[in-house]
């Protein structure tokens, strides 16, 4: 894909958002702890500023680094308006997911490809109080970074698991997880993975123009499944720790082949056609709070 006209991404820097399992990211040098100050708060943790090879990496661990925050609890607006102040335009999510249909086995991982949203609790934008945009989310994750972790991580996968490609990720409040009504529910919607994260920053990325995929790793199949009885909280944390230390690897794989191609998105230009709110009735302290995304094509806010 070639550059869209005054999209420069030669400085442009990997997010990578870690969920349960993944406090940390392996194989980062020269690494920063840097605390951004926020129009929505603090970030669930410091952001860690390194590099992988030639391409600058920025780390966040979602729930903290000690997980002490729950789903809802996530500040997703001050964590991805802090991604892209520092420079990220791509962010790789890597959360833990539980399955709902049988093929998608416990240790295999899927890279999805839609949403359904069954959040009530969250914030859905960083517009409002003032400001009006419309950003597609028909395709929620970027087509093209989706595809670019797809292709590394069926390279990576040993053969007894499998990586799929696409899929529904059902996004729901927690942090209980789903009745057994709830779960076959969402899978006669034919969704294939659950979770409790994604969809809220995929929006808030969308909006911040940032290119968003997610690795979902499976550690269990949801309470559906004749065998869930028999799952552990000692086999899910496990799971858990295999699929992290996979996702580390096709992380730092597809961190080089995104440095190498610095692939451009549909997502870096989301907010060309979608601003409805004239500039000048926008009220300052709303200005102030999106200037980061707006202001290149409002220009910057200097009141």
């Amino acid at each position: 894909m070639s550059f869209s006209p005054g999209l420069d991404l030669s400085q442009a820097r990997l997010g990578v958002l870690g969920g349960s399992g993944l406090y940390a990211m392996d194989g980062l040098e020269d690494i920063q702890e840097i605390v951004v100050d926020t129009p929505y708060g603090p970030t669930s943790d410091s952001l860690r500023l390194g590099r992988l090879g030639d391409l600058e990496v920025v780390f966040l661990a979602r729930h903290g680094r000690h997980h002490s925050l729950t789903p809802t609890e996530v500040p997703y607006q001050a964590n991805i308006w802090a991604l892209r102040s520092l420079k990220v335009r791509w962010i790789l999510s890597v959360s833990a997911v539980g399955s709902l249909q049988p093929e998608h086995e416990p240790l295999d991982m899927l890279v999805p490809d839609q949403f359904i949203d069954r959040t009530q609790q969250r914030p859905l934008s960083f517009f409002g109080q003032g400001a009006v945009a419309h950003v597609t989310l028909a395709d929620p994750f970027c087509p093209v970074l989706s595809r670019v972790l797809a292709d590394v991580g069926e390279s990576l996968m040993p053969a007894d698991r499998s990586l799929h490609r696409g899929g529904t990720y059902l996004c729901m409040e927690g942090p209980a997880f789903s009745t057994r009504a709830e779960s076959e529910l969402y899978r006669s919607w034919g969704c294939a993975v659950i979770g409790m994260t994604n969809h809220s920053e995929a929006r808030l990325a969308r909006e911040a123009e940032i290119a968003y995929t997610t690795l979902a790793m499976v550690t269990d199949y949801d309470c559906w499944h004749q065998d869930h009885d028999a799952v552990t909280v000692e086999m899910v944390i496990e799971n858990l720790r295999s699929n992290a230390a996979l996702a580390q690897t096709i992380v730092r794989a597809t961190a080089e082949r995104v440095s190498a191609i610095r692939p451009t998105s549909s997502s870096h230009q989301a907010l060309r056609n979608a601003l409805m709110t004239p500039k000048e009735q926008v009220p300052g302290e709303c200005r102030r709070r999106i200037d980061l995304f707006t202001s290149p094509y409002w220009g910057a806010y200097l009141g």
